[in-house]
């Protein structure tokens, strides 16, 4: 299975950062490769906030849409993300929000694994690449909306 890990400081209040990475609806105007999403289902309670959403990601002819789960953890400052349908077998994705004296430094883990065996192999390959391509679009889209 697919692991990688970022870490970035951006220069950002952390609520802006977590209200960003919630706004799923927004990400196929930012994200690589994300070409469209809708959320199902959004509840939030005193302690967590529970989204149910699609992802369809791909290049070109290829493109596929899978079902998550997002918790977010109000009390801890993390997101977590498994998924509930579509070409994923496994994902566990975490992001946790720490305050910084620059702002707010960000850890984001993913894990995962591709029903299809060799488009497993293949992502394995290249998996840092595109989390830090990632990770280079949610700063990107950070410091246009909310730099201090």
């Amino acid at each position: 299975m697919p692991k990688a890990s970022v870490k970035r400081l951006i220069e950002c209040d952390k609520y802006k950062l977590i209200d960003l990475v919630l706004d799923i609806e927004n990400y196929p105007t930012f994200v690589p490769y994300c070409i469209d999403s809708k959320v199902h289902e959004k509840k939030d309670t005193n302690d967590f906030i529970n989204i149910i959403a699609d992802l369809t990601i791909g290049k070109g002819p290829l493109k596929d849409t899978y079902k998550s789960d997002v918790k977010f953890n109000k009390i801890n400052n993390s997101i977590y993300v498994t998924n509930i349908d579509g070409p994923l077998k496994h994902l566990d994705n975490k992001w946790t929000f720490e305050d910084h004296k620059d702002g707010t430094e960000i850890y984001f883990d993913v894990d995962f694994e591709i029903k299809n065996k060799f488009l497993n192999i293949l992502m394995t390959t290249s998996f840092q690449y595109g989390l830090d391509k990632i990770a280079d679009a949610f700063q990107a889209r950070a410091n246009k909306l909310f730099r201090k």
